[in-house]
């Protein structure tokens, strides 16, 4: 079932790391909540491992091809934060039929594709060989990264598969791709259930294994200048942040330097956060010293709408910096609508939107990603606003990664410090809440946290 739609001459041959299988499912129509609906997906029994949470399941090993809010969903009796080794949860993976009358114009199957963050869509078009035209009219024209997008196909994609080889090259253990998750249905009219199809790529079995064997890799990377080699802070670094060479696209420090004209004071965003331009994309580029390797283990657990994106990141030896680069957010931040009036004026409703988005990346960070991430420096300067005036959490410079823990300094910015944490410097997620506070009075009086004479808001 899985060998034939996937292009393998026998069931027995042996795979290899980042290997494309379709595998066959079942999809159905799945009535919810009144509130919610009805929701076409195939429900896949999970027995949940030891550090598993919805959100690790839903896009490690269903690879964004559902949510945890749409596992919240499916799984009313489980609380998300009080999962136990041995539970069995339903996870809805996402599918379609085609109606009646895509059938009658040729279309056979729904592949279920989740758009990645270096897709664009005429790339996805011409994989599937169908017109970009076809996938907006079945999406729409918004499509982000990480959404499950439906592609009308006739025909199932012949997947090319590569021959296993006999023995590990160093070649093939350099490789990073980045993991698609792809579902196929095969759309029968007039039955309840379809088959889908499911890629699910090997990799985090053999990626682990390849670390295991090959544990010399790391000392081989060589830094954006041609016979530059790591040494002293520079490996040390390397391998706090070695985990984060698949996910993220590692830049050149010439890239950065062309991009930004050279960190030209004409492209100083604020601090010491640079615009710049890479092949046609605008990203947002935060210069640091070599402390970024616990932002960068943050930020590569995390994933969700409310929170600023991290693309990518470079190293530069010579002048032992570390350069952060995210997805550019237009209208800046928060703070500047508020108090600077640069940019007009924000009405009741537009308000209460980015009180909400602020509160769901909140609620992301500290219920659902494990383990727990504080942020220690919420405030209207580190909350952005991008084209649609939806709301980012950004700045995770001071982000703590668990709870309970003491620190010896006090960090964060005045006016937003929870008493709490000034009196006993425990980092709790309640610190943020109380942030988050002054964030929400701000937004209903426009005032600055703190007011003539030190005055706190």
């Amino acid at each position: 079932m899985i060998s034939q739609p996937s292009n393998i001459s026998s069931p027995s041959s042996p795979l290899i790391p980042y290997q494309s299988l379709f595998v066959p499912i079942t999809c159905s129509c799945n009535s919810v909540t009144a509130t919610f609906g009805s929701l076409s997906a195939a429900n896949l029994t999970y027995t949940i491992k030891g550090g598993d949470t919805f959100y690790l399941v839903s896009t490690r090993n269903f690879q964004n091809l559902t949510t945890y809010q749409s596992v919240e969903v499916f799984n009313p009796s489980s609380v998300p934060t009080r999962l136990k080794i041995g539970d069995e949860i339903v996870f809805p993976i996402f599918c379609k039929c085609p109606n009646e009358t895509q059938a009658k114009t040729g279309v056979n199957y729904l592949v279920s594709y989740v758009f990645q963050p270096y897709d664009n869509l005429s790339l996805v078009a011409s994989r599937f060989g169908v017109r970009t035209h076809d996938i907006n009219n079945m999406n729409g024209n918004k499509i982000y990264p990480f959404d499950t997008i439906f592609i009308p196909v006739n025909k199932l994609l012949v997947l090319p598969q590569p021959k296993a080889p006999s023995a590990a090259s160093p070649g093939n253990a350099e490789k990073k791709r980045a993991i698609v998750g792809l579902a196929i249905g095969l759309g029968i009219c007039g039955i309840i259930f379809n088959f889908f199809f499911v890629v699910l790529l090997y990799r985090d079995v053999f990626s682990k294994k390849r670390d295991m064997e090959r544990p010399e890799d790391n000392q081989k990377i060589q830094f954006n200048r041609p016979g530059m080699l790591m040494k002293g802070n520079e490996v040390n670094l390397m391998a706090d942040v070695s985990d984060c060479l698949d996910k993220y696209r590692v830049f050149n420090i010439e890239e950065l330097r062309e991009a930004t004209d050279c960190f030209d004071e004409s492209c100083l965003i604020q601090g010491s956060v640079y615009k710049g331009s890479i092949n046609g994309g605008i990203y947002a580029i935060k210069k640091m010293k070599w402390n970024a390797c616990e932002e960068l283990k943050i930020l590569q657990k995390v994933n969700h709408g409310n929170l600023v994106k991290l693309e990518g990141f470079c190293i530069d030896p010579e002048h032992t910096t570390c350069y952060l680069v995210y997805e550019f957010i237009e209208n800046g931040c928060l703070y500047s609508w508020l108090h600077q009036n640069n940019n007009g004026k924000l009405n009741w409703k537009t308000r209460l939107r980015i009180a909400i988005d602020v509160a769901n990346g909140l609620q992301y960070i500290h219920e659902h990603a494990r383990p727990k991430v504080v942020h220690k420096d919420i405030k209207s300067g580190s909350i952005l606003l991008d084209s649609n005036m939806r709301a980012k959490i950004a700045n995770f410079g001071l982000a703590k990664s668990g709870c309970n823990t003491i620190t010896m300094h006090i960090v964060g910015t005045q006016g937003y410090i929870a008493p709490e944490y000034v009196a006993d410097g425990v980092v709790l997620t309640k610190m943020d809440v109380f942030s988050f506070g002054v964030v929400l009075l701000k937004l209903v009086s426009g005032r600055e946290a703190i007011g003539e004479g030190g005055k706190l808001l």
